[in-house]
């Protein structure tokens, strides 16, 4: 995994962010991070975390694959005043309460000539979301997104998970083009408080701040 400091201006309170698959940190940087230091993992080509500093209060916002890697990563990590998954949930693939085995097995096989083409289309809402995204696009080579595709394809088979509730609040969006709005619901409606947003799924140019995402 690699990690980005947000921000990190000695604040009191830090926001761990794990962010989905194929991402970096670009296209957060609009964010506003406040008076939160905001921590971001991603690159999940491997799953290393190092010793997180010291703060008095400790905040998790993950997304897409992230709701899976934080999860499973949950014990190197602190106790959290908050805990919000963000269009994903903690069985990444699965027909039932994730991306389903044989889209995401295409996705899997094609992903080179997929992160060339539409996938990054697929995404956002809109015409005018994706636009947005190109001027502050990933930066990551498309090599390192395809093996990180493999890692966590090999995690998943490879990790037993029997999930005990965690997240306090999961975030959906109604247009999720990359896992299943209704299998996201499926899930999350016996684990976590619900609340829907009318997006894609990035959904981050609906929140001028890392606050908002926390309130809502």
């Amino acid at each position: 995994m690699q990690f980005h400091w947000l921000n990190k201006q000695n604040n009191d309170r830090l926001i761990i962010f794990f962010t989905g698959w194929s991402f970096d940190y670009k296209p957060f940087e609009f964010i506003k991070c406040e008076n939160f230091d905001v921590l971001m993992v991603y690159d999940y080509n491997n799953f290393e975390i190092p010793v997180i500093p010291e703060y008095k209060e400790y905040f998790l916002i993950s997304w897409s694959m992230g709701v899976y890697a934080a999860y499973i990563l949950k014990d190197k990590l602190p106790e959290f005043s908050k805990k919000i998954a963000i269009n994903g949930t903690p069985y990444p693939v699965d027909d039932e309460y994730g991306i389903p085995a044989k889209p995401f097995l295409l996705t899997l096989r094609h992903a080179k000539q997929g992160l060339e083409e539409k996938f990054y289309q697929n995404i956002f809402a809109k015409t005018e979301e994706y636009n947005r995204y190109i001027s502050t696009a990933v930066e990551r080579s498309i090599e390192n997104r395809v093996t990180e595709l493999n890692s966590l394809y090999e995690k998943i088979k490879n990790t037993r998970l029997s999930y005990d509730k965690y997240y306090d609040k999961a975030l959906i969006s109604t247009n999720d083009k990359i896992i299943p709005t209704q299998n996201q619901i499926n899930f999350w409606k016996n684990n976590a408080v619900i609340e829907m947003l009318e997006a894609g799924h990035f959904p981050y140019y609906n929140f001028k701040s890392w606050n908002e995402i926390l309130c809502k």
